[in-house]
């Protein structure tokens, strides 16, 4: 665009749909790379707030603790719906990521976070979501990680999974892992493993 500044102008802004969650219907134009602006466009927005992602890791046992459920994305796209993921919850009105993080893995996986350590802060899928994801990698004791878990009142039914972390890296190099916070958790456990699991054994 050159020295030309971006803009983007807003025509018209409508809730479209209320539920669960809400979309947002947009009529808007935006500048151009070539110079001048777009024509009025309409863009349905997919609201449902922000999420906190965390990767449970053991530096003790170099095991992670990933959780599996049912996903109505999955199956009504013809995948295998049951889906190997990292905990993750909605982040509510004055909470924290930390809090977020810590509450989500004491609900899906019964289990305490110990540290945490910050991975990526994404934007899930911006052309049709304003949805981001804090993605986190906290230190756990998976001694005890084991079980079905969830909140009864929103349908839940989590199954544990503790793997050893060669496991979980196999599962993601043979594309059985298709969660997209799984991926980046993982594929960043892969780059960071050694110096992770160094500053929680022994501090340096």
């Amino acid at each position: 665009m050159g020295g030309q500044e971006r803009k983007v102008e807003i025509v018209e802004k409508l809730t479209a749909f209320q539920g669960y969650f809400r979309i947002d219907r947009y009529q808007l134009r935006h500048t151009l790379f070539a110079g001048g602006m777009s024509g009025v466009m309409t863009r349905e927005l997919f609201e449902r707030g922000h999420a906190v992602g965390l990767l449970p890791y053991d530096p003790v046992k170099d095991a992670v603790v990933l959780i599996e459920q049912f996903r109505i994305g999955a199956f009504a796209a013809g995948w295998q719906p049951w889906l190997l993921e990292v905990v993750a919850g909605i982040i509510e009105e004055g909470e924290s990521h930390a809090e977020v993080a810590r509450r989500e893995t004491k609900e899906e996986a019964g289990i305490e976070v110990r540290d945490l350590v910050p991975i990526h802060h994404y934007l899930v899928s911006p052309g049709g979501t304003t949805e981001t994801c804090a993605l986190y990698c906290g230190r756990v004791d998976s001694t005890h990680a084991d079980g079905i878990h969830g909140l009864g009142a929103e349908h839940e039914d989590i199954r544990v999974v503790v793997m050893p972390a060669d496991e979980a890296l196999a599962k993601l190099d043979s594309g059985s892992v298709v969660n997209a916070a799984a991926i980046v958790a993982l594929q960043w456990l892969a780059l960071k493993r050694g110096e992770v699991r160094r500053r929680w054994l022994c501090g340096c």
